[in-house]
């Protein structure tokens, strides 16, 4: 398509230039460049789809960056990235060395925060509002939140904390009736079902039954009805709080939109205004399945199917550890009519769509509140279910508190089911998950588990339900290295097990790393350096007897994980050496640097830090070579 508007749009300054009139024409160009764009690399597209018109508004009546706006998550800030100058970059957006799917403050002075989680924005803007008020300055500040980002408890705490302050502020409700799966829990319904108010329904009926005779006036009541409903309901428990309560209107009105926002932005109080979205809103495929959509690979923009790449089909059919998870719970919970389920917001990213059609009685889905999960499931615990709590690792860590004063000092048996742990790829920062080993293996009796395939996980989430305190699985997103897979062996908690014997080193592996490592084994072999592989299984407790053992057998140790190097496994294993007194130990952990890794592809993350096959044969090569004994062994 060729563009007639977006090419000259750099800038804010540069859409102002644009009749207010001609909007839609605007708006129609950022959508279907958004589609074009994304159907190449894939994206957050959904989300994005639905805030055109708003995120048109706000540049456009905003003196941004002056003015200061906050997003509640950034998957819906893609069109604000191409008006603040980022348009052609969108290209590269969650690639390697390109632009974040988040915004960033490092990337561009437009972003106010990186916001990869739900509920942090009502906060954050009430921060800026008070700080100006102390600066005695005069910038607007704007907070967008989705419907969604009302099912956590921080923005519940924000918005009660800005509503008695009155701060000038305004907060915009994107009301789209879905976060990333279908919404749920009270202020949802109380938000998206409004009609059903008794008072408005006893009112209506009333107008009915007086006017049943005169059917024009009595369309013309309830078409008025329909308004006054608005009045009634939706801006009462924002009232309560302290708010100005404007709304709903229509969000995909951009015209209406500027003229509302200028209106409401220019008042000097906290206000809110309630915007009704539809997710997808102009690709039909996304209309249609607002889940599948929301974020996506590249696809065929003509039928909305995923489009394979040939490093894909190698892995078309295998098993992710998402899909060995659904299928372990499901055949679990047949067994066990106590084994229940949680999970915030993310039933289909967990693997929790099948065990919901199927236990719809023993499925919980909280919304976007892990806290809540957490707590929620040691009190089901307490009331003798076995709760799995299924959630990202990334996300788990909102929950630090209530893991450990309403589970663990609690003495309470949760079972946590960590997906995406390790490196997730192309949302970045945000959601890798390589911090759960530190924030979990501080606390008392917790067990830290990590299979290696899906036999291993089976086994480990059966040992979970049944064990008498915290106990959590991590594993990585994607398939199942096919190279590991195996039948199912028995194995107790903290039980190891060798994979590979040899003579000039030992690689402790932990989960995601053991394919990797084991494939690190034959590379070296190839030089003649003969590496024992172990499969430890377990970060927390460790099996000791047999890292002692093999140590004692080699005359160097590595450890192996998918994790940062502070508080990881490896420091676990220099622990269990200090206890066990054993000194003179060469020992080098491999794991990712302590720092915040950045987007891209996965294999190009590990490979970059070390963990590829490659670069750990080459670390062990280098270690072993720096000792004067290998040196004059391999000389002779």
């Amino acid at each position: 398509m060729s563009y007639s508007y977006i090419p000259h749009i750099d800038s804010p300054d540069d859409l102002k230039k644009v009749p207010l009139k001609e909007l839609p024409l605007v708006c129609h160009e950022y959508r279907t460049y958004l589609i074009e764009t994304i159907s190449k690399i894939g994206g957050h597209l959904g989300a994005s789809l639905g805030a055109v018109e708003l995120n048109v508004a706000l540049h456009y009546v905003l003196d941004t960056p002056k003015d200061k706006i906050c997003w509640d998550v950034g998957h819906q800030a893609y069109i604000h990235k191409m008006i603040t100058g980022r348009r052609d970059q969108m290209r590269s957006v969650r690639q390697a060395d390109g632009i974040s799917g988040f915004p960033s403050p490092f990337e561009s002075v437009y972003d106010q925060f990186i916001v990869g989680h739900a509920c942090t924005a009502i906060s954050q803007g009430l921060g800026l509002a008070v700080a100006r008020d102390l600066k005695k300055t005069d910038e607007r500040v704007v907070v967008v939140v989705g419907d969604g980002g009302l099912t956590g408890g921080l923005a519940y705490e924000a918005l009660n904390n800005a509503g008695h302050l009155g701060k000038r502020m305004l907060i915009i409700l994107n009301d789209n009736e879905m976060s990333i799966s279908r919404n749920v829990g009270a202020i949802s319904k109380y938000l998206n079902k409004v009609i059903t108010n008794p008072l408005y329904n006893r009112v209506r009926d009333e107008v009915e039954k007086k006017l049943a005779h005169f059917r024009r006036i009595r369309r013309l009541a309830v078409y008025l009805m329909e308004g006054l409903k608005h009045l009634l309901v939706p801006g009462i428990i924002f009232e309560e709080l302290g708010f100005r309560y404007f709304g709903p209107v229509d969000g995909h009105d951009v015209v209406g939109l500027c003229q509302m926002i200028r209106k409401v932005g220019n008042l000097h109080e906290a206000c809110i205004l309630h915007v009704v979205t539809q997710k997808g809103k102009g690709y039909e495929f996304a209309e249609k399945d607002v889940e599948r959509l929301h974020g996506v690979t590249p696809f065929n923009i003509a039928t909305g199917e995923k489009t394979i790449s040939p490093q894909e089909v190698k892995t078309t059919g295998e098993v992710t550890f998402t899909q060995a998870f659904s299928k372990a719970i499901c055949e679990l919970a047949r067994e066990d009519e106590r084994v229940v389920a949680i999970t915030a917001a993310m039933p289909s990213g967990t693997g929790l769509t099948q065990f919901a059609k199927e236990f719809p009685d023993r499925f919980f889905d909280v919304g976007i509140a892990e806290q809540h999960a957490v707590t929620f499931a040691g009190a089901l615990a307490k009331g003798g279910m076995k709760p799995v709590c299924a959630i990202y690792s990334t996300f788990l860590q909102r929950s630090q508190d209530q893991l450990i004063h309403d589970v663990a000092l609690q003495r309470l048996h949760v079972t946590l089911c960590l997906d995406r742990a390790g490196l997730v790829g192309a949302d970045g920062a945000t959601h890798h998950g390589v911090f759960d080993i530190s924030y979990l293996g501080h606390i008392p009796h917790t067990v830290i588990a990590a299979p290696k395939d899906d036999a291993e996980l089976f086994h480990m989430l059966k040992l979970g339900i049944n064990y008498p305190y915290l106990f959590a699985i991590r594993y990585p997103r994607g398939f199942i290295d096919s190279s590991v897979k195996g039948p199912i062996k028995l194995f107790e908690i903290g039980e190891g097990e060798v994979l590979r014997e040899g003579t000039d080193a030992v690689i402790f592996a932990l989960g995601s790393m053991v394919g990797v490592s084991l494939q690190a084994a034959d590379r070296l072999a190839l030089d003649g350096i003969h590496a024992a592989v172990c499969n430890v299984r377990f970060a927390q407790p460790l099996d000791e007897t047999l890292i002692v053992d093999m140590i004692r057998k080699t005359r160097a140790a590595f450890t192996v994980e998918e994790h940062v190097l502070t508080g990881g496994f490896g420091s676990k294993v220099l622990e269990c050496l200090e206890r066990r007194g054993v000194e003179d130990v060469r020992l080098k952990r491999i794991a990712l640097p302590n720092e915040f890794v950045e987007h891209g592809s996965r294999d190009k993350l590990l490979d970059q830090f070390g963990l590829s096959p490659e670069k750990i044969a080459l670390t062990v090569r280098s270690s072993l070579k720096s000792e004067p004994s290998f040196q004059r062994e391999t000389l002779s």
